[in-house]
């Protein structure tokens, strides 16, 4: 991963470069493939659904400006995705079905509804994955105490004290490392998670 301050999506709108743009694609095709596949479409599909997303993405993500509110690249994205999936209903002239019981342009709605359950789902497991995916490209940025300290205290829930004694060290050292590979999620995720 880069070392530079900016963040992913600054360094794509900005100074794209192959890395950044890997990373992106490693970063949401799993997120957009699982979407797809439980959600909206058959697995046929999935991977020239996925290619059409991350096409708008390359082609529009200059456009994209982040917003004083949470979530804009999530909701950006989101409608993305939907945008594609009408695309790709009109152009195949027959309807889909969605998994489940619901109608493939129901589930469409329901998706672009900021309000419905399954908007929130989208949200929800957006923050998630994308939060592991960072975490994975920012571990090996740290030593391994470090990186044993933050996990056991901000994941796991493990109180600091029993940490700090687990790995040998102060609880000063556990929160300083928690603070750091935060301060390091927030600055790669920033606009991601924001």
């Amino acid at each position: 991963m880069s070392e530079t301050s900016a963040s992913l999506l600054d360094r794509l709108r900005d100074n794209p470069d192959e890395e950044s743009w890997r990373q992106l694609v490693e970063i949401y095709t799993p997120l957009i493939r699982g979407w797809l596949r439980r959600h909206l479409q058959p697995s046929a599909d999935t991977d020239d659904l996925i290619q059409d997303v991350l096409t708008v993405v390359v082609r529009r993500i200059r456009e994209f400006h982040r917003e004083p509110r949470v979530g804009a690249f999530r909701r950006w994205l989101k409608t993305i995705t939907i945008n594609c999936l009408r695309d790709f209903w009109k152009s195949r002239r027959n309807k889909p079905r969605a998994t489940g019981n619901s109608d493939f342009l129901e589930v469409l709605e329901q998706l672009a509804d900021p309000g419905s359950q399954l908007s929130q789902l989208w949200d929800q497991e957006h923050d998630k994955h994308v939060t592991h995916q960072l975490l994975e490209l920012i571990r090996t940025q740290f030593e391994e105490t470090t990186w044993q300290a933050f996990q056991r205290v901000a994941l796991d829930g493990i109180p600091a004290d029993e940490v700090a004694r687990e790995l040998g060290v102060t609880v000063n050292v556990v929160f300083i490392s928690k603070s750091r590979v935060l301060s390091k999620l927030r600055q790669v995720g920033a606009g991601l998670l924001e």
